[in-house]
């Protein structure tokens, strides 16, 4: 029997993915270009649990998306705490929340950060630096990172390409190899696989012990072989199941997962024991 907890999932509802996707031009352009406009879907929460139930998810997370537009020079994907914390009231068990960093909103946003761990139970907090157009490693994040270590939640951080028009340097995970370093009990996931920097990505989740990469943004049969090993073998412990959804629906990322030759302690530990051991759900 699946047992997952996926680390990364937009609000799924009706509403979110009307203005995050399907009447956002930007963002819906992009999902056009790599033939998914048509198949984004959306539930109510009880149809989405249902869902979960049928396919063996346990628990998702909901992020407070904040990503930048370069283009406009506004924010693009935004889903705000309060919608978030609307969706995970109605099923507080199954459904957790992710604060999402607005770079922009300086030490006001900090506060926000401990205000919905703290009143909220948000598990962690998530970062998309491409259209900030700042790395990972620049001071202007580190009191997130502050923070989140202080409050004991993970940060989530969105690496690689990105397939918004936004610049993609901002997200090579070596840009992450300072802020390890300097946070040493902060618990940091990079998602989305790190690609096309996969070996990048995994050789800092092997360095760190507070480095962990998440599978997030790409279906399985697209994972580099790198990817498929790491998972397998010496990075057993240090990976774990997103799907970035609706980018990836968890039906399709799971039916792939059993074509890629994962032994069963592997695949239990990457879709279940390493987010909540990492989360705090053990």
């Amino acid at each position: 029997m699946t047992r997952a907890i996926d680390i990364l999932c937009n609000d799924f509802t009706p509403a979110g993915i009307r203005k995050n996707y399907l009447e956002n031009e930007e963002e819906h352009s992009r999902f056009a270009q790599v033939g998914r406009a048509r198949q984004v879907a959306s539930y109510e929460v009880p149809e989405f649990i249902a869902r979960m139930d049928r396919l063996g998810v346990e628990r998702v997370f909901v992020c407070a998306i904040k990503t930048w537009s370069v283009q406009q020079q506004k924010l693009l994907e935004h889903s705000t705490n309060e919608e978030v914390i609307a969706v995970k009231e109605q099923a507080p068990d199954r459904l957790h929340g992710l604060f999402g960093i607005n770079v922009h909103q300086r030490m006001k946003g900090v506060a926000e950060l401990e205000r919905v761990v703290r009143e909220h139970a948000f598990v962690g907090a998530h970062l998309h630096p491409h259209g900030f157009g700042l790395p990972p490693d620049h001071a202007y994040y580190f009191p997130y990172y502050a923070k989140c270590q202080e409050l004991g939640v993970p940060v989530i951080v969105s690496t690689g390409h990105t397939l918004d028009l936004m610049p993609n340097d901002p997200g090579r995970p070596m840009h992450l190899d300072k802020v390890a370093l300097y946070f040493p009990d902060l618990a940091i996931v990079c998602t989305h696989t790190g690609w096309p920097w996969v070996e990048e990505a995994i050789a800092l989740a092997w360095k760190h012990p507070n480095v962990f990469l998440g599978t997030s943004a790409y279906a399985p049969k697209y994972w580099k072989a790198e990817m498929v090993r790491f998972i397998n073998s010496h990075g057993r412990d240090k990976c774990m199941w997103g799907t970035d959804f609706p980018l990836i629906d968890h039906g399709e990322s799971l039916a792939q997962l059993g074509e890629l030759g994962l032994r069963d302690a592997s695949l239990e530990k990457f879709l279940h024991a390493n987010a909540a051991r990492v989360f705090g759900f053990d």
